[in-house]
């Protein structure tokens, strides 16, 4: 059955799109128009412009476009989202992000100590991860998807949560919100160890363990997330089920979900080791070069004399 019978306000999300828009013209307006010619504010380079777009490009298309319908009707897709959205956006949209707007914004005397909590590497991979596994008990995701508020302040959670997990080993600014070294390979590989639970629930459950992708009745009020309510009315007594739009079997569709989850992770965790790996050899590069040179023009005069 097409996608088409639930409208283009559920396919493509107008009104979703036009805030991703507002939020385009609002970064430009900070890091240009309000950025000024202050000097202690450097000016926004055009790779971090490239990336913010990206960022809100890859926001559209998973939670705008029909992908955010079929992670409602598929679980694949829902871990597809949640991958983006947790996994690849967060360490994108700090890194795009000039310095000195985050220097302001951590410095709020309301966001201050939030940030410097949240973002101990201790707290920030228990507290997302935590809160990630709690989202993904059948009990507790069949509930939240059963209202629209609750739904959309878990996602926000999780976005925000998001932020502070990746800012440890993406953010630019000196000092004690940055990791080094051993550390950052450590907390690399803690974050891929602590989702192992979340994921093998999800794959090695027997049977397929969310009823707001099995059961036809729970599975049309979850649809209330994406579908305007005048739609869903008419479609009422249709006798629509998740079924009518693929052709995988729930269970099949759920071990598939965790595994992309799982993949998708590991490829970018594997990406920030690299990453880690190569920024650790040229520090030591440099550094040995500086040692070099110290001892160099220390043996000159003594050679001299």
């Amino acid at each position: 059955m097409p996608l088409s019978i639930f409208g283009f306000r559920a396919l493509w999300s107008p009104y979703f799109m036009i805030f991703v828009l507002l939020l385009i013209a609002g970064y430009f307006y900070i890091t240009i128009t309000k950025r000024g010619n202050a000097p202690e504010r450097e000016s926004l380079k055009p790779k971090q412009a490239v990336l913010f777009i990206v960022a809100m490009l890859l926001l559209y298309v998973t939670k705008g476009s029909p992908v955010d319908l079929m992670a409602h009707i598929m679980f694949t897709f829902h871990m597809f989202q949640m991958a983006f959205l947790y996994l690849i956006i967060p360490p994108i949209l700090i890194v795009s992000i000039p310095n000195w707007v985050w220097k302001e914004l951590i410095q709020s005397k309301y966001l201050n100590p939030i940030f410097k909590f949240m973002t101990k590497p201790l707290i920030a991979l228990l507290v997302f991860n935590g809160i990630f596994s709690i989202y993904h008990i059948p009990v507790v995701m069949d509930a939240v998807k059963m209202n629209i508020f609750v739904h959309a302040g878990y996602t926000i959670l999780l976005f925000v949560l998001a932020m502070f997990l990746w800012w440890p080993l993406t953010n630019k600014l000196e000092g004690v919100y940055q990791l080094h070294g051993l550390k950052k390979v450590g907390y690399v590989l803690a974050a891929g160890i602590l989702l192992l639970p979340a994921c093998g629930m999800i794959i090695f459950a027997p049977t397929a363990i969310y009823a707001t992708y099995t059961d036809g009745e729970m599975w049309m009020k979850a649809m209330a997330l994406c579908v305007p309510s005048s739609t869903l009315s008419g479609l009422a007594g249709s006798g629509l089920s998740p079924e009518l739009f693929t052709n995988v079997a729930p269970r099949v569709d759920q071990q598939l979900g965790g595994v992309l989850m799982k993949v998708i992770q590991e490829i970018v965790l594997g990406y920030m080791l690299v990453k880690v790996f190569f920024a650790w050899y040229e520090k030591e590069q440099k550094e040995g070069e500086e040692i070099n040179k110290a001892a160099l023009l220390q043996h000159r005069p003594n050679h001299a004399e």
